[in-house]
């Protein structure tokens, strides 16, 4: 990887500055939880409260009792069995795990029943029959979603989309893609590789998630800075309405103005107006050229200007903006084990004492006059002291490389043994302010400690999505903890709402945040969105005890 150090330098370094810096409601009822603090919970059943759990300790969840929905029978198992045959039809407790918890092992849902359909039409057949029998079901992709919206809660049937997963149909000429709501997110980018083209969503969880989950959950990631949001990108849409009626807007017209956009209902829904099952949508020429640097600064305001500078003078060809600050590299350095990327040359050297790091991507369709306007960028905010240090890919591998350090920030928060991740939207200026607090916050009640083990919080690490003003803070934890979360919960809503933010930016509201959203939304929003809850599913059977 070519190197930066004050001035543009491809290779070798010379010597640079280096700065010493610190390293970085209602209440819960669970049912017969049994627990140790390092240890797999234990839960009887019983569906007088609610079953979610959080592994490894225990935690606090809003009170929720299961509502009068309809009960599975053997019929009900018969009945689906009809349908999708009996291969597709999962009653086995240990198979349905898989189902049951989500990705966070945080919930946890005591549903009997998994259906899989492969057509539109059986998932038709699958709600229709819940609609008549007042059975609750959760729609389910990937089941990567890190707010709970995924998984039963009590006892719904879980409609899994995994065997919707075809392409339909691609034009060459428009780069118009159609498939399946279960096609996965990689294999779908994968596809249009094959054939120039590229899906305007990627994700770190992209070898798991499905399409038509991302659509539901209104996924942002790591292209939203140049392709924008499923809102724009998505052109039709097919969905089983709760009453098992087909709603089918699957054109391929980028302009249609007659009457509402009902499709954007659903973009965002977290399934609680319907099932997609199948997605049209509009996606780009795939970029000939790709860079990245790697960037070591000084501070946040000096993240803030490179950002701006680099909107000014990359412009078209800027496909990513992300920042990273010294605790999350930590992490990450933790979880990867190899050099960091300012680290290459000193081993001795965990991570540069750098406050922030940042990753630019570039991507266009002429190498060279990419080349040459990241070369200027990077030799202009270099020479002024914007930037410290950083380093730029040379090839496909070292690209790939860069990514990890980003991506791998995720997993490594977990590896302590949990983490709470609040996963918001901020004006720019005030977007580190937050991690800031937090740290403060957790310091003066007496529990954070990265050395101490008797405390339960490690760090709180921020990074994110500079570009669109979503930043990622992650709580790392040594377990979870009823004190910790009062400390947090509802101090961190109250403060992004006391400062113009949102309160879910990407990850959705799910069964964690769905008794906060008040915090970023009024009462007449909330009493309309109640309202369109009610028209599409006067039943309540759709993804019950989530969202609203």
């Amino acid at each position: 990887m070519a190197r930066q150090t004050g001035v543009l330098h491809f290779a070798g370094m010379t010597q640079r500055q280096k700065k010493e810096v610190a390293r970085p409601g209602e209440t819960v009822a669970l049912p017969a939880l049994v627990h140790t603090s390092h240890q797999t919970a234990v839960l009887a059943p019983d569906f007088g409260s609610a079953p979610a759990l959080c592994l490894r300790a225990a935690y606090s969840y809003p009170q929720v009792k299961r509502l009068d929905f309809g009960k599975i029978t053997p019929q009900t198992v018969d009945f689906f069995k009809s349908v999708v045959g009996e291969a597709a039809v999962v009653t086995d407790q240990d198979d349905l795990l898989f189902y049951n918890e989500d990705q966070m092992r945080k919930y946890r849902g005591q549903s009997s029943l998994c259906v899989k359909p492969k057509t539109t039409q059986q998932v038709s057949e699958i709600v229709k029959y819940c609609h008549e029998h007042r059975l609750a079901l959760v729609p389910q992709g990937g089941n990567t979603g890190l707010v709970g919206g995924s998984v039963p809660v009590f006892d719904e049937i879980v409609l899994s989309l995994s065997g919707m997963n075809k392409i339909r149909s691609f034009d060459h000429t428009s780069g118009i893609l159609k498939a399946d709501a279960g096609v996965i997110l990689e294999n779908a980018d994968n596809f249009l590789a094959e054939n120039g083209y590229i899906f305007p969503l990627d994700l770190g969880a992209k070898g798991s998630c499905h399409i038509g989950g991302n659509v539901a959950a209104n996924a942002g990631g790591l292209r939203l800075l140049r392709y924008g949001s499923l809102h724009g990108s998505v052109l039709g849409l097919e969905v089983v309405l709760p009453d098992g009626t087909v709603y089918d807007s699957m054109n391929a017209l980028r302009k249609d103005n007659t009457g509402y956009d009902l499709k954007q209902l659903f973009i965002g829904s977290e399934g609680t107006l319907g099932v997609i099952t199948g997605v049209s949508i509009l996606c780009p020429a795939r970029p000939k050229a790709v860079n990245i640097a790697f960037l070591g600064l000084e501070s946040y305001e000096a993240v803030q200007s490179t950002f701006k500078r680099a909107r000014a003078e990359l412009c078209e060809v800027l496909s990513a903006f992300e920042f990273m600050d010294r605790q999350s590299q930590w992490q990450a350095k933790r979880f990867l084990k190899t050099p960091h990327p300012l680290a290459q040359d000193d081993p001795d050297v965990d991570v540069p004492e750098y406050p922030f790091y940042v990753l630019i991507e570039t991507s266009g369709s002429c190498k060279e006059h990419d080349d040459a306007k990241l070369e200027t960028f990077l030799e202009s905010i270099m020479e002024d002291g914007t930037v410290a240090d950083g380093v730029v890919s040379q090839d496909e591998s070292q690209l790939r490389t860069l990514w990890t350090w980003r991506e791998g920030i995720s997993e490594a928060s977990n590896m302590d043994g949990g983490v709470y991740k609040y996963d918001v939207s901020l004006p720019l200026p005030v977007m580190y302010d937050l991690i800031e607090v937090l740290r403060a916050r957790l310091d003066e009640h007496g529990l954070r400690s990265l050395s101490d083990a008797s405390k339960p919080v490690v760090d709180v690490v921020g990074y994110g999505h500079i570009g669109d003003g979503n930043v990622h803070v992650n709580v790392v934890v040594r377990e979870y903890n009823k004190t910790v979360e009062k400390c947090l919960e509802p101090y961190v809503y109250q403060w992004i709402s006391d400062h113009h933010g949102s309160i879910s930016a990407e990850h959705g509201l799910g069964f964690q945040k769905k008794n906060y959203i008040g915090y970023s939304k009024s009462a007449v929003e909330i009493a309309l969105m109640k309202d369109i809850k009610s028209k599409f599913d006067p039943q309540g059977i759709m993804n019950p005890y989530k969202y609203l």
